[in-house]
């Protein structure tokens, strides 16, 4: 009678209903005190670690990592804090005869002790969440639209080699109708090209490996490219784009391709969003590491409540309808990230809106 009503049986039971709790978990759970040594660790952990409980409970989570590679990717964030806030890659585990896929969190369990005022931490739960089955959809995605993409591509070259000869009156002479029919589909054919370049720009980001080939590269030669590329654009609605070029500006060591790409796609924004008859202003600036080229146009700017979302894909700020997939800018900082540089926004509504790439300053004798 003295232990039925003691603290302890409740405790008991409390302890017993966590543990079923924990161990009907659909997903695999490993709990560790504040010495790091493993107080509970489900089912699904045995299973995707192929370890043994009696070999685990109660042993230092460290010495389990020595011989067991996925224990030591879910323990790493502990012991090493400089890895803690970096991006991570969903894990890739094969159990169960199978590939899965899961995503790491490491809760800290933290509580005041009785009559102190400071928060102790008294260790700390490894939660990894099954998304196996969205990244296969996603994998399937991208390889739908790589394959769209491609597919794509050929026709749409047809199409413009047919209007090119249609254009040139090779085959016969246009009437002003039939010009300005020709004249439409050349501009559907045109933004069929680009939507079908960010799907497979898009394709590429979403598989993880963008293939870069740095060099060392002249950037007035990657800003005169972008700007003869736009200059049709900018013409059609009345826009000079101005350059403020520094000759002292050194070379940047930078793939010449995807940089001269994102910089068109910067280009191409500020003239579709600026107001005819106005200005677009290029400019570089050299700084101690890096090289910065900025992109100012006089359009109507952007909210601040969206400028946080404006490289976010598919994002694009309501109310403002000037066509676009709303991926050009999300790939732009996937492709400066990819090479060390780095995008960013700034703007004022009714004003305008300055984007700047920055790119690794280098010296061209030092890279060749």
């Amino acid at each position: 009678e003295e232990y039925t009503n003691s603290n302890l049986e409740k405790l008991l039971m409390e302890k017993k209903r966590i543990e079923t709790l924990i161990n009907n978990m659909s997903e695999p759970v490993i709990g560790i005190d504040e010495n790091k040594n493993i107080i509970f660790i489900n089912e699904e952990a045995l299973k995707v670690s192929e370890l043994n409980e009696v070999n685990c409970l109660g042993k230092p989570i460290q010495d389990i990592a020595v011989y067991n590679d996925l224990i030591r990717s879910l323990v790493q964030d502990l012991f090493d804090s400089k890895t803690a806030s970096d991006k991570k890659s969903p894990l890739n585990i094969y159990a169960d005869n199978k590939e899965s896929f899961f995503e790491k969190e490491i809760i800290p369990i933290k509580i005041i002790p009785t009559g102190e005022d400071e928060m102790k931490l008294i260790g700390n739960v490894i939660l990894l969440r099954n998304i196996t089955t969205y990244k296969e959809l996603d994998i399937a995605k991208t390889n739908f639209i790589s394959t769209l993409s491609h597919e794509f591509k050929t026709p749409i070259s047809s199409m413009k080699m047919s209007l090119h000869l249609l254009e040139n009156e090779k085959i016969g002479h246009l009437n002003n109708e039939q010009r300005n029919l020709v004249n439409s589909i050349h501009e559907d054919s045109n933004r069929l090209l680009r939507i079908t370049g960010d799907l497979l720009n898009m394709s590429q980001v979403d598989s993880g490996i963008i293939q870069m080939e740095p060099q060392s590269t002249q950037v007035a030669e990657i800003i005169q490219y972008a700007i003869q590329t736009t200059k049709q654009f900018a013409d059609h609605k009345q826009i000079e784009i101005l350059t403020e070029e520094n000759h002292d500006v050194p070379f940047v060591w930078a793939d010449k391709e995807k940089t001269t790409w994102v910089l068109i796609n910067l280009l191409t924004n500020a003239i579709r969003y600026s107001h005819d008859n106005t200005r677009v202003v290029v400019s570089t600036n050299k700084e101690k590491d890096h090289i910065s080229i900025s992109i100012t146009d006089s359009g109507q700017g952007i909210a601040p409540e969206y400028l946080s979302k404006i490289f976010d894909r598919y994002f694009r700020v309501p109310g403002i309808n000037k066509g676009g997939t709303g991926l050009g800018l999300s790939i732009s900082k996937e492709f400066m990230e990819a090479q060390g540089g780095s995008i960013s926004v700034k703007s004022e509504l009714g004003i305008g809106s300055t984007f700047m790439v920055r790119l690794i300053r280098v010296d061209k004798k030092s890279k060749e």
